[in-house]
């Protein structure tokens, strides 16, 4: 690595760490996401609300579910002929930043307020069927600026105006039914538009609001914007408060295609038991795969087919001092070549030394000494007994 290199090197390095520590001494963004969660401590959060409703809401017994509405109530209906009734009594409670109520619980619902019952939403949109249900429309205008204010009715609750801005929505009662509605708050930007109603439903009364970001961490702790908060709560009738929070209570749910399988034991493990078969073939597959290498016999050795070739046409042809000839020279030349011993001379010297080397028994090395100094004497007369009594004499040195 030359120097230019390592100099870019730590120069990067250099600027890394001046990052981390600058981004470490600057203060934490403030998260605005209106999340409505009675467990986030963010500004748009209801945390606060949470341990303060009781107080927020004194007088009146307050539980909280999560569950939807028509989980709850379905069950506590009595159809029993001479009941057709609820089993309990009280007000329906939701706040959130867009309704979240499901179409059954809007009819669980109504049918619950019908019946002498109660209910209470604040949201900046709220579900349309429930609209229809009150013969109420929505709509939105203003732009967001530092002059909205928002402020109740009643002169007896007090004639303060809020400046609500942080979270605010610009969703306002377009139309109402003005023989079951009474208007209770308003809310003013450009212009005054109707942000709390209470209208009556058959036995029973719903009341709606647009302005949730009024319950918020934020504006409880802001100034005296939770008395604001007081004045709108203060329109809940007393009794049971049933305070339905189902998602806003951290509780997660997974928007993942396989939430049904990881919900059910069995799909569970199977699908756990797939995963773990397809990683083994996938392991065991992953070699690269080639065609089975055929076994190539090695080569015989010619020389030594020749050397049989050879002797036995010698040996046919009843050469028998050639092929003796042979044989002595190749084993002289091993004697040489192994063990280093001159071979000019085949003497008592010679076996003695042979003997030495070797380890071969001297009455052996004598014997096969005496046959080559006997065939050497003699060359031309050797017969098929001669050449199978010195072969036999070498081979048992060899």
């Amino acid at each position: 690595m030359n120097r230019q290199v390592k100099i870019y090197i730590a120069l990067l390095l250099l600027i890394l760490i001046g990052t981390i520590a600058y981004d470490s001494t600057q203060p934490k963004p403030i998260d605005w996401t209106p999340t409505y969660s009675v467990t986030d401590k963010i500004p748009l959060g209801l945390y606060v609300f949470d341990h303060e409703a009781d107080q927020l809401l004194k007088g009146r017994k307050l539980t909280r579910h999560s569950v939807t509405p028509y989980e709850y109530l379905e069950s506590l209906y009595d159809y029993d002929s001479l009941v057709n009734d609820y089993t309990v009594k009280g007000c329906i409670f939701n706040i959130n930043q867009y309704s979240t109520i499901d179409s059954e619980s809007i009819k669980e619902m109504c049918y619950f307020v019908s019946h002498g019952n109660s209910a209470f939403l604040s949201a900046r949109v709220l579900p349309d069927e429930l609209l229809d249900s009150l013969h109420v429309e929505m709509d939105a205008d203003f732009k967001y600026s530092d002059s909205i204010f928002n402020w109740v009715t009643n002169p007896k609750l007090g004639t303060n105006k809020y400046n609500i801005l942080e979270g605010v929505g610009n969703n306002y009662f377009s139309k109402i039914d003005t023989t079951n509605t009474t208007i209770l708050g308003y809310q003013s930007g450009d212009s005054t538009r109707v942000n709390f109603i209470k209208v009556r439903y058959k036995n029973g009364i719903v009341f709606l609001h647009t302005q949730p970001t009024a319950f918020t961490n934020f504006h409880l702790l802001k100034k005296d914007h939770y008395r604001y908060a007081e004045k709108v709560l203060s329109y809940v009738p007393e009794g049971n408060i049933f305070w339905f929070r189902k998602q806003q209570d951290g509780e997660v749910i997974s928007s993942s295609p396989l939430r049904y399988i990881t919900s059910q034991p069995a799909l569970k493990a199977a699908w756990y038991l797939f995963l773990l078969g397809m990683f083994v073939f996938i392991l065991f597959n992953a070699k690269r795969k080639q065609r089975v290498v055929p076994i190539i016999a090695p080569l015989g050795n010619t020389t030594v087919d020749f050397t049989k070739s050879i002797g036995n046409l010698y040996f046919q042809e009843g050469d028998h001092d050639n092929i003796i000839n042979k044989k002595i020279i190749y084993f002289l030349e091993k004697i040489r070549n192994e063990y280093l011993i001159d071979t000019t001379k085949l003497d008592d010297e010679f076996v003695k030394k042979l003997h030495l080397k070797s380890g071969k028994e001297m009455h052996d090395i004598k014997q096969a000494v005496f046959l080559i100094n006997t065939h050497r004497r003699s060359p031309h007369n050797s017969i098929a007994e001669d050449l199978i009594q010195i072969n036999n004499a070498i081979e048992k040195l060899l």
